[in-house]
């Protein structure tokens, strides 16, 4: 086969050098993280449990950051998990996870439903704290570490209501607004660097997290609670199904790989034809 290598004695005189690229097999090989290092909020269930699993049994370290103890003992079994337990709202207490990380995951988030005028100011400012002032500075304390090697991976867990809003999900709705804005920013500035920044945008995951909206959205909707998931959660989809947590690990390790060098700045719908509307 052709070596696909390109070095600037290629370039014609004048023109911008071919830079080097990997073979397709190379981009299509299992990806190895061995010798990386990756640091997952939210991880003691859900989407950020399947995240630090793919990632660990991918090779990589991973420091698992959650406040539920119990589900972080449950991770702790898998093979290159560290947990680690602290409460990602409490702002200063942020410098003293890890830093020394290749790849950041930032996934830790919670919802409150609430109409705006009966929306609790305390527990807006919480969900903004958690889900969007935690992620900035838990990305402006990895990027030296990242510049330094020149590589490194951001993935933001936002969601389809990164895009879209919903009634009753005034916070939520703008801290994924805000980390999509982040997330760009990031791209821009860590490019130069070779640190990618991209996020995931599921619809509604089958999580703990979506279990516990059930109440809340019945209680806002009017509605029975049986009622809550195929009348709210799957309306505005094409595929009538939740998405199952294991699917968006996946794409979180494809964005850690090779094959994704070249993708930043982006964000990856996984939400069954929501935004097709």
């Amino acid at each position: 086969m052709p070596d696909a290598r390109h070095d600037a004695r290629d370039a014609a005189p004048g023109s911008i050098a071919p830079l080097r690229v990997t073979t397709p097999s190379t981009a299509n090989d299992p990806i190895d993280l061995n010798g990386r290092t990756a640091l997952v909020t939210g991880a003691a269930s859900g989407i950020g449990a399947a995240i630090a699993r793919s990632l660990s049994r991918a090779g990589a370290k991973v420091h698992a950051v959650d406040r539920d103890e119990a589900g972080l003992a449950d991770l702790a079994r898998e093979s290159g998990v560290s947990p680690i337990l602290a409460d990602l709202a409490d702002l200063d207490g942020l410098a003293g996870l890890p830093t020394a990380v290749d790849i950041l995951v930032n996934n830790a988030g919670i919802q409150h439903v609430s109409p705006i005028e009966e929306f609790p100011l305390e527990r807006f400012d919480f969900i903004i704290d958690l889900m969007l002032v935690s992620p900035f500075r838990l990305i402006r304390q990895s990027l030296p570490h990242m510049y330094a090697q020149g590589w490194g991976r951001i993935i933001n867990i936002s969601s389809v209501h990164g895009l879209r809003a919903s009634a009753f999900k005034s916070a939520y709705v703008t801290a994924k607004h805000g980390l999509e804005g982040l997330s760009k920013v990031v791209a821009l500035e860590g490019g130069p660097h070779g640190v990618t920044s991209t996020c995931i945008n599921p619809a509604y995951v089958r999580t703990p997290l979506v279990e516990k909206q059930i109440e809340d959205q019945a209680r806002t909707h009017g509605i029975a609670p049986s009622e809550v998931v195929d009348t709210i959660m799957l309306s505005p989809v094409a595929l009538k199904r939740l998405v199952e947590p294991d699917e968006v690990a996946a794409l979180a390790l494809f964005l850690c790989g090779p094959a994704s060098a070249s993708v930043t700045g982006t964000s990856f719908l996984m939400d069954g034809g929501w935004t097709a509307h």
